[in-house]
């Protein structure tokens, strides 16, 4: 009898540990979505970002990297996107400019189910005449007590690499020096192999299986795979899961989520 109740009580401990082991490990766990979000327009043209909203709300992410974020332009109605998205979804929202538009500002956005402790933007280098680029960071704690940064970027979409491999040279150069775990994420309008995705992948781990990456774009009948996330350093980080979420309306580019695990250091 009492080598039963110690197994009982060996098995109610194990248990409580495992469960606890469980909690622990899910306040680690980070789900990031990479979206283009078509300055709101849709693939319709009829402006609707409850369609969008919905895409992110399906989701579930804790952070989401938004590129192609109009600011008050005369083509988005006055709407700050990024603040009007965040209120859809009940995530906290943040603008970054790259450039001046149609009597507004067109760049970055990130929500985030977590409060932000700084931000920065980084103009990214780019040839006279091309369009301006930036990378949008935030850092943030988890609910796991640990703090990590989170990069959204929009590289150069011209056919021409120029300014693509001096953006991405400019990304590893600034955030080589962070001292927190990051993820990097956005619409980096390059495939697998390009020389803008190598350079990356000097500093920055790929989540997406290199011998068959999940096209992306366009999203009526993914081709192509240019929107990324991807982390470092790479012994912080594990990939769980990752999905290409294909609506042809909300965008032109299908919604990169992917799940990772905040690894003990």
């Amino acid at each position: 009898m009492k080598l039963k109740i110690s197994l009982i009580l060996l098995a109610i401990l194990t248990s409580h540990v495992v469960w606890s082991q469980t909690i622990t490990n899910n306040n680690q766990i980070v789900k990031v979505l990479s979206f283009n979000i078509l300055h709101g327009a849709t693939t319709k043209g009829d402006f609707d970002l409850d369609v969008i909203a919905k895409v992110i709300k399906d989701a579930n992410p804790d952070f989401v990297a938004m590129q192609e974020v109009d600011y008050k332009t005369n083509r988005a109605k006055k709407f700050d996107l990024v603040t009007e998205l965040g209120w859809r979804t009940k995530m906290s929202p943040i603008f970054a400019k790259a450039m001046d538009y149609d009597d507004g500002e067109y760049g970055e956005g990130v929500l985030s189910n977590y409060t932000f402790l700084q931000s920065r933007n980084i103009a990214l280098p780019h040839s006279s005449g091309n369009e301006p680029r930036a990378a949008l960071e935030i850092t943030t704690i988890l609910s796991s007590g640990d703090t990590i940064a989170l990069v959204g970027t929009h590289l150069d979409h011209l056919e021409d690499e120029k300014d693509r491999v001096a953006q991405v040279k400019k990304i590893n150069k600034v955030f080589s020096l962070n001292k927190y775990p990051t993820i990097l994420a956005g619409d980096l309008n390059a495939i697998p192999g390009s020389m803008p995705i190598n350079i990356l992948e000097e500093l920055w781990s790929a989540s997406y299986d290199k011998k068959n990456p999940k096209p992306t774009f366009p999203s009526d009948n993914p081709t192509v795979k240019i929107d990324y996330v991807m982390f470092y350093p790479k012994n912080r980080w594990r990939v769980l899961e990752t999905e290409v979420i294909q609506n042809a309306i909300a965008s032109d580019h299908c919604a990169y989520l992917v799940t990772l695990e905040l690894l003990v250091e």
